[in-house]
């Protein structure tokens, strides 16, 4: 199967993820959930999360080899240490078709189904807070470097150079973002809007859907 450039319709992206985590805790103990899981790695690669998965894997390898390792020392379990690196791995791959959705995108699916206006903008903030926070975070070490401000690892350095100026960019973007929002006529009470361009799902999300459910049964008849 050709892996697909288009992204998941923004809910079917959501929902699917709750699925996997909620499954995945479920069946945590079960050895037919590590192959769950992995087909889910793979289907979510085939879907327009590739990039997502792969970037996944430097921080869940290491940390899941220390959990895991951890939880058998403690318990002398494998069962004990299975469940938990299936849990880790439920957790991270159900967080990847969320944060592998525009914001944008979420926000008019969310509008079309006629979402609280206040559930729609906490969505919107929320998928665009970490993008948002790893960029100014960059930009403050790049400004730190620049000034050759030393270490970060020093705490009077950290806490200085560092900790301050990225506070008062987040509240500076915090007064920035309450304006747009009021500018744009965003409001939280009953109010008629419209949807410049509507999103739908397509085939490709049904067939990643049954795709989902078809690797759940057969984890649990298997």
């Amino acid at each position: 199967m050709k892996p697909t450039r288009r992204k998941l319709y923004p809910l079917v992206a959501v929902l699917s993820g709750v699925f996997v985590i909620v499954f995945g805790l479920v069946t945590a103990k079960t050895l037919a959930c590590t192959f769950f899981l992995c087909g889910v790695f793979v289907w979510l690669s085939l879907f327009g999360c590739l990039k997502s998965c792969l970037r996944m894997l430097p921080g869940f390898i290491p940390a899941g080899a220390a959990f895991v390792g951890l939880t058998y020392l403690l318990s002398g379990d494998a069962g004990a240490a299975l469940a938990m690196g299936n849990r880790l791995g439920a957790l991270c791959l159900g967080m990847i078709p969320g944060v592998n959705t525009d914001p944008v995108r979420m926000t008019r699916s969310l509008s079309r189904v006629h979402t609280p206006r206040a559930v729609t903008l906490g969505m919107l903030i929320a998928l665009s807070f970490v993008p948002m926070l790893r960029g100014e975070i960059r930009r403050v070490r790049e400004a730190m470097r620049t000034r050759g401000a030393g270490s970060v690892l020093n705490p009077k350095i950290f806490y200085r150079a560092f900790l301050i100026p990225l506070v008062m960019r987040l509240v500076n973007i915090s007064d920035t973002l309450a304006l747009s929002v009021e500018t744009r006529g965003f409001t939280l009470g009953k109010a008629p809007y419209t949807i410049y361009k509507k999103e739908k799902p397509a085939p490709s999300d049904f067939l990643y859907v049954l795709g989902l459910l078809a690797g759940a049964a057969a984890a649990i008849l298997l």
